[in-house]
């Protein structure tokens, strides 16, 4: 089956259809990955993940500073036509070029070959792949990594972006071949909303050729570790700082993504170190992971969205055998009861239990062996990509 796989997002900050991407190819198919790219820091990580079959729309100002400012015109031109028509009026091309900035070039690329079936993910690739499909008279596929509607933030200034959105998802998800999602929960919200199928495919990693040492890494400070694309407030990360000065331990606290440094300044203590790492793409977060004790996934559920995502910060910390420091969210619970003794669960707010779990690792590396031993055997068992769960539940819905 010939199928091409659309992304608005950079390979490297989109790994989840990457590695869909690859996962049908090695199936069999034969897989065009379409994607954008918009930030030069990623456009260089992408060059050493897209192969002979990718192909991007490049608007950075940087090195496309014509197709930057088309791309913008078009958007938004087709943000005030919505405006005045409204959403109900609007056609689904004019919905997708006002929702996704570079909708219509995406669109040219996915359709400069033939395909059997078009697979879109990040909330700017739905429209495209199922415009592609319907130009093409094929069937398409949809990944809710997110549950997009959520991510916008309450206020007037917003409601046009989640209302073209809506509008948008209404039109696409009854008429998809298939629909997945990125955690068991946001597959639920969108299975009461939209009153479809969706199947959850999880952000896992395969499993590492090497079993990672139990042992933790260090005798002195406790090291724990985040990565994100973007370091900042509102990750939880306060909460994390707050609760190593509670504890009175000695910790470091090392972050990956690119950070503001009055930020960082402003969340050190005198018993945390704070060192902060340059973004790395995808394949290499496991190997990145291995030299902390533990990793941090504290999200605070600030929107719907966050509330309800499993991202992949947890699912690769667990593959180098780090056990997992997260908040109680409805999309984290299940997986933290999984880990079991591997995750250390605490309501966003509550500094004094976070204390006392991250003290009792820090004063007790019996207490943090066992709980790294517990991460990499629930990772072994269940989360990672070639279970028949995720890669097998994939390749089953693009075959049905």
């Amino acid at each position: 089956m010939r199928i091409c796989v659309i992304t608005a997002g950079h390979l490297a900050t989109c790994p989840r259809m990457v590695k869909a991407a690859n996962a049908l190819a090695e199936a069999g198919h034969t897989v065009r990955l379409v994607s954008a790219q918009f930030l030069d820091w990623a456009a260089e990580a992408d060059r050493s993940i897209g192969g002979s079959r990718w192909t991007t729309v490049d608007y950075r100002r940087s090195t496309a500073p014509a197709k930057y400012w088309a791309t913008g015109l078009q958007f938004h031109a087709a943000r005030k036509w919505v405006r005045l028509a409204g959403t109900t009026r609007s056609s689904l091309a004019v919905l997708a070029a006002a929702h996704g900035r570079a909708s219509r070039d995406l669109l040219k690329l996915a359709l400069a070959e033939p395909a059997d079936l078009f697979y879109g993910g990040t909330c700017g690739g739905l429209a495209v792949a199922a415009l592609a499909a319907r130009r093409a008279g094929v069937p398409y596929g949809l990944d809710l990594e997110d549950f997009h509607e959520g991510e916008f933030d309450n206020g007037p200034e917003w409601d046009q972006s989640r209302d073209i959105l809506r509008s948008l998802l209404q039109q696409i998800l009854p008429r998809a071949a298939f629909v997945t999602a990125g955690s068991s929960a946001i597959a639920a919200r969108y299975q009461r909303d939209y009153a479809i199928p969706v199947l959850p495919i999880h952000n896992t990693f395969s499993l590492p050729a090497q079993v990672p040492d139990p042992e933790p890494p260090g005798t002195g400070a406790l090291r724990l570790y985040w990565f994100s694309q973007t370091v900042g407030a509102g990750r939880g990360l306060e909460d994390v700082v707050r609760a190593v000065g509670l504890a009175g331990i000695r910790a470091e606290l090392h972050l990956r993504g690119g950070a503001q440094s009055d930020y960082v300044a402003s969340e050190t203590n005198a018993q945390l170190a704070v060192r902060v790492h340059a973004p790395a793409p995808p394949e290499r977060m496991v190997e990145l992971s291995l030299p902390y004790d533990a990793g941090l996934s504290p999200e605070q559920g600030r929107d719907v969205n966050r509330e309800l995502c499993l991202g992949n910060k947890a699912l690769t910390y667990i593959l180098a055998g780090l056990p997992v420091v997260l908040t109680d969210t409805v999309g984290q619970r299940p997986f933290a009861a999984d880990l079991g003794e591997g995750a250390l669960q605490y309501r966003a707010g509550d500094i004094a239990s976070l204390a006392a779990g991250l003290r009792r690792w820090a004063e007790d590396r019996t207490s943090l062996r066992r709980a790294r031993q517990a991460a990499w055997h629930a990772a072994e068992r269940r989360w990672h990509w070639d279970h028949r769960s995720e890669k097998g539940a994939l390749l089953a819905a693009v075959m049905q």
